[in-house]
């Protein structure tokens, strides 16, 4: 693998932990909304990543055409049920007066986004230290 390769590779992890914090932030952000249905209520979502490691076979492609790194596959919505409330005064209020609220776990949420703060930071490290690394090895030249 050449060190360029490796700036893909943190390079993609860093778009994919950049996609996980604002899908954080979405569900933070509706966290207490409600809704007048259960189907309506907003439910939490996840990316869903692969790993990737494809390499050209020879003579077909130049090796550096590979598709190595993370791989965003979609966003998953939560299956668990929309938490509801007897508020007959909220204008959101079905017939029998309940709101239906978001499945969203704020401290659930609040993990995820340091989890996916410490992975950005350290594909940022990655990339500084082979940048660092190319650095080094050119200046061995002069």
């Amino acid at each position: 693998m050449s060190l360029f390769k490796i700036f893909d590779v943190a390079g993609s992890g860093m778009s994919a932990q950049s996609l996980r914090l604002n899908t954080v932030a979405s569900n933070m952000a509706n966290a207490d909304s409600v809704a007048s249905t259960p189907e309506a209520a907003y439910r939490a979502r996840q990316p869903l990543f692969a790993a990737v490691q494809r390499e050209m076979l020879a003579g077909r492609g130049a090796a550096d055409d590979d598709g190595t790194g993370v791989q965003v596959l979609g966003i998953s919505e939560s299956e668990a049920a929309a938490p509801s409330r007897y508020e007959p005064g909220n204008p959101m209020a079905d017939s029998n007066g309940y709101v239906y609220g978001s499945n969203v776990n704020p401290v659930d949420e609040l993990v995820n986004m340091i989890s996916a703060s410490r992975s950005y930071q350290n594909n940022v490290e990655v990339m500084n230290s082979t940048r660092q690394l190319m650095q080094k090895t050119l200046d061995l030249g002069k």
